[in-house]
């Protein structure tokens, strides 16, 4: 966890602030603008359509994260097995004015994956940014974070950008932003979403995107005991297991499916060949699925693989991060080695 999807009913974003995105929208700030580049929403029937369609079965993460889906996120975040957030958290807390210290004031700050934007708070009160540009691919949550920014820090400028960011990024009216340099901000331990293979090639992006003199500021999780990992994503109040099942519901609401949620279960476990944790969706029974109007039979335990979440040693990480590109320049790690903020230079 955690990548972002756009619910479709969402409505678009404006590409200027001097109109509301929709009736029931915040206040827009003069110093906020907006670009959609949101998907369509034929991606979702031909992403689900493919993953049905494979063997083994997968759906992609990104989906996770209709409105439902986030709200059953942010609980996922409170909940006492679930140590990632509230870890990083604390270190930002503690290490945010060593970490703008280290980037500069001046700089294009780009988050990827900005949802709530709580720790970009806490590092937007020292960095001193010359502009911030958030981007994720939930319309709903981008509008209210982006609103709720714009109060704290009126004078700063925002470019918000509905995109999935997984995917090239190309936004013009970076290039008109006068910056001493970027910074890409990719907190929340997303990474882990991607095998290292694509890890790797989404470092690269994100270099490139970063430019000469460019850095990256990204949280990882760790690798640790399994019993810690499996509670955190097998949580006692069984919230993990109605986000996971929250992906069945999204698809027969918006692609005409059928998935009966009742005869599927959440499965999460650590595979420590892969040194990362499996979220899967397993059939209960053998039975067959509709999604507009296509069929697809799965046996009974026949499981649907919807998350992985890699665990990476600080020096596994770095070596990834220098195959990338990028020249690893400092981390910072809390005191029970749960979670580590590397800081990477382009």
């Amino acid at each position: 966890m955690k990548s972002a999807a756009p619910p479709p009913s969402s409505p678009p974003l404006s590409s200027s602030a001097s109109s509301p995105v929709s009736p029931s929208s915040p206040p827009v700030s003069p110093h906020i603008s907006f670009v959609d580049l949101q998907p369509a929403v034929g991606r979702f029937l031909d992403d689900v359509i493919a993953g049905l369609g494979a063997s083994p079965k997968a759906l992609s993460p990104k989906y996770f994260y209709d409105a439902r889906g986030c709200a059953l996120f942010e609980a996922i975040c409170e909940l006492p097995e679930y140590y990632p957030t509230r870890t990083e958290l604390a270190l930002m807390h503690d290490c945010a004015a060593d970490m703008a210290a280290q980037l500069g004031e001046g700089g294009l700050l780009i988050e990827f994956g900005s949802g709530a934007s709580v720790k970009t708070e806490v590092l937007l009160r020292t960095l001193r940014p010359a502009a911030y540009v958030p981007v994720d691919i939930a319309a709903d949550a981008l509008q209210a974070s982006t609103a709720r920014l714009a109060a704290g820090f009126p004078q700063l400028p925002i470019v918000a950008v509905c995109a999935d960011y997984m995917q090239p990024l190309r936004v013009p009216e970076l290039d008109r932003i006068k910056a001493s340099r970027r910074v890409i901000y990719f907190p929340g331990s997303t990474i882990g979403n991607l095998t290292p293979a694509e890890a790797q090639e989404f470092l690269v992006r994100a270099r490139e995107l970063a430019g000469a003199q460019g850095a990256m500021l990204i949280g990882v999780d760790l690798k640790k005991d399994p019993d810690v990992l499996h509670a955190a994503y097998n949580d006692a109040q069984g919230v993990t297991a109605e986000f996971n099942l929250n992906l069945l519901r999204r698809i027969n609401s918006e692609l005409a499916a059928d998935f009966d949620l009742d005869q599927f279960r959440h499965v999460a476990f650590y595979n420590t060949v892969a040194g990362r944790i499996e979220m899967h969706l397993e059939s209960l029974r053998e039975q067959t699925v509709t999604v507009s109007g296509r069929t697809f039979v799965f046996g009974a335990g026949e499981r649907m693989h919807t998350e992985n979440s890699c665990k990476y040693s600080v020096n596994e990480f770095q070596r990834l991060a220098q195959a990338a590109g990028f020249r690893p320049a400092q981390v910072w790690v809390d005191a029970e080695r749960l979670f580590a903020v590397h800081l990477l230079e382009v």
